[in-house]
């Protein structure tokens, strides 16, 4: 026998009065200590028939019961009278006052499935997973551990699921890499569910971990069993339970190749009992060499040669960015460059050109400018990029239209347009700069633009003085924003009254911009925030804008930026209502009704996490309170009483 490993476990053993026990621990292995007779006396602290923790029970006419099922052991030898079982013992030694432990050396950790899942992971790139380790995901949560001690990955614990999910879903849409959303069985799996939804309809990808009730009790109604390949099939297009004889490193490549080339949700669930098996001897981790291929896919010739002549032929084309393009506007600006028009950003795709650009005419639709719906109004051609025409938008159809998408399910969605290009947008939009060919038919439209920003800049002057008493208007609060952030500072928008006025005021440099389009799920800012601080590893200034409603939501997760020293710089629009829904029931002729909020002070809710919690009443307050948050070194929030009306 292997010499014992000694454990202090008791710095005092007065600590452990006569007649009573508790739980210690001795490396990884919990102990239930007696005191019972004089004497101390060390236990395994699991019962053998249910695994209840006999450190939590308590001795009764001279016999430890287990404190979940009743079951009775001598509290020294471990025997159960009048039994063959009992619990396993182990040796104790004094020293001074101190207790020690003897155990056997721990052995050698083995390579589970779950170890050969998650390097699998981390091999394929994915450095961040967002979630709660629980009793039925440890085996998982273990192996995440130890990828994280080798500098391989970052786990970020938050304070509920649904954060864990929109943190992940925006750390895809920044960066198109999927990032990790991890939970329990049951309720915690399916507080994923928004998050998960947030992210397939805006083509994010996502790669989603869920723990899972032991395989022989699936489908008994376990405690906290859920059939959970049955409830998310709507929503993961790649959706699996990991079983024990799996491909398992194959099958973890399958769902990250699936979130990345489809731009989808990839699901796993991994019951208990599978987690800690240990892997074959043959099972080895995968990497994504010679698994994934170029998605560089150029449109076919006819589909390019009619969108060339309609773009040869038009007078005044205009160019609408959606999301989709987010990664490939520098062939779109400069092809808009050679054609001197007009660039409109759909509301999410605000920030992908610059306001400040010649040809930059922000947001078209309903959170946008005035300048971009002229431009829409006149123009003879649209060249639409990565947009799918919602109805948010309002990317007129009567005006003919050439469509590019990567995705031939988005062409023609909505109505029949003149010419559909299937193609990776980036070749596309550089295949066209190559090929048109008229350009002296075209109008310089640049001094146009210009003049059509300074009307809208004295309109946004005039008001930021608007002042009814009841707060700061929301002109002055994103003018300030505006001049003060950093110029590529990445900004995270929910959804409300506070994203229209988002939309329509704050003037884009740099920045990117996150939000929940197609969802348009309240209370996305703040963990959006946090998944983008993960995805550019503090390299970049993170801004969270938000209504009171919004940021009640997830409010707990400004606890999770303090506990990572996140440094997001958070603002809420506070007017104590929801105002977008009570303006929707007054436009429908509706009573105002339960819409009006009452709320904590945000600022003092701040101080008291550990950030830096700030106020601000008045407008010409603003820029000096915004300042001091964004100097601030760590997580700043600022709390703006507004005017409900100015919006």
């Amino acid at each position: 026998m292997s010499q014992l490993t000694w454990h202090k476990v008791l710095d005092n053993k007065e600590e452990l009065k006569e007649g009573r026990v508790m739980t210690v621990w001795a490396g990884h292995q919990g102990i239930c200590l007696t005191h019972f007779e004089g004497r101390y006396s060390a236990l395994n602290n699991a019962c053998p028939h249910q695994g209840g923790p006999l450190g939590e029970g308590s001795i009764e006419n001279g016999l430890l019961r287990c404190p979940w099922h009743g079951w009775d052991y001598h509290p020294c030898h471990g025997k159960a009278p009048g039994f063959d079982d009992g619990v396993e013992t182990y040796e104790i030694k004094m020293e001074g006052d101190s207790v020690y432990v003897g155990l056997q050396p721990e052995k050698e950790h083995q390579t589970t499935i779950s170890d050969i899942m998650v390097e699998t992971m981390t091999n394929w790139g994915i450095d961040s997973v967002f979630g709660m380790v629980g009793h039925s995901n440890l085996g998982v949560a273990d192996a995440l551990r130890r990828q994280e001690e080798k500098g391989r990955l970052a786990f970020y614990g938050v304070r509920h699921e649904g954060a864990a999910s929109f943190a992940a879903s925006a750390y895809g849409k920044l960066t198109g890499r999927p990032a990790a959303c991890f939970a329990i069985a049951g309720p915690g799996a399916t507080n994923m569910y928004t998050g998960m939804w947030d992210a397939k309809v805006d083509r994010s990808p996502l790669l989603v971990l869920s723990g899972q009730v032991d395989t022989q009790v699936v489908g008994t109604k376990n405690f906290q069993e859920l059939d959970l390949i049955g409830a998310f099939q709507t929503v993961a297009g790649f959706n699996h339970r990991v079983l024990e004889d799996s491909k398992h490193a194959y099958l973890m490549s399958l769902a990250i190749k699936n979130a990345i080339l489809r731009r989808d949700v990839s699901h796993l669930t991994f019951p208990d009992d599978i987690q800690t098996r240990k892997a074959q001897d043959w099972e080895k981790p995968h990497t994504p060499e010679g698994r994934i291929t170029s998605q560089d896919i150029s449109p076919p010739i006819a589909s390019l040669e009619k969108a060339v002549s309609m773009i040869d032929s038009a007078v005044s084309p205009v160019i609408v960015v959606g999301h989709g393009a987010k990664f490939n506007m520098e062939a779109i600006i400069k092809f808009a460059e050679k054609l001197k028009c007009p660039v409109v950003t759909t509301f999410k795709a605000k920030g992908q050109i610059s306001d400040h650009h010649p040809l930059g005419c922000g947001v078209l639709g309903r959170s946008g400018t005035p300048i971009a719906s002229y431009f829409m109004n006149e123009a003879d051609l649209l060249i639409v990029f990565g947009a799918s025409f919602s109805k948010h938008t309002g990317i007129s159809p009567k005006i003919p239209t050439i469509q590019v998408d990567f995705d031939p399910m988005a062409l023609s969605k909505h109505h029949e347009i003149e010419c559909a290009v299937y193609g990776e947008i980036g070749i596309t939009a550089e295949l066209f700069l190559k090929h048109i060919k008229q350009l002296n038919n075209k109008s310089d439209r640049t001094e146009q633009i210009t003049n059509r920003w300074n009307i809208w800049k004295e309109e946004k002057a005039k008001r930021r003085l608007d002042d009814r008493g009841q707060g700061v208007n929301a002109a002055a609060i994103f003018d300030s924003l505006s001049r003060l952030v950093d110029e590529d500072a990445i900004m995270c928008a929910d959804v409300g009254n506070n994203a229209y006025s988002f939309g329509r005021y704050f003037e884009c440099r740099n920045n990117r911009f996150l939000m929940s389009g197609y969802l348009g799920s309240i209370g996305f800012a703040f963990p959006a925030a946090m998944g983008a601080w993960a995805a550019v590893k503090g390299k970049q200034q993170i801004i969270a804008v938000a209504g009171d409603g919004g940021f009640g939501q997830y409010l707990a997760e400004l606890n999770t930026a303090v506990k990572y020293n996140m440094p997001i710089k958070t603002f809420i629009i506070n007017n104590f209502e929801i105002g977008k829904i009570a303006k929707e029931q007054r436009a429908g002729h509706f009573e105002v009704w339960q819409t009006k909020l009452t709320n904590p002070s945000f600022a003092d809710y701040a101080n008291n996490c550990g950030a830096l919690g700030l106020k601000v009443e008045k407008n010409e307050n603003l820029d000096q309170v915004f300042q001091q948050a964004l100097n601030h070194n760590g997580p700043a929030l600022v709390e703006i009483i507004s005017d409900v009306t100015l919006f």
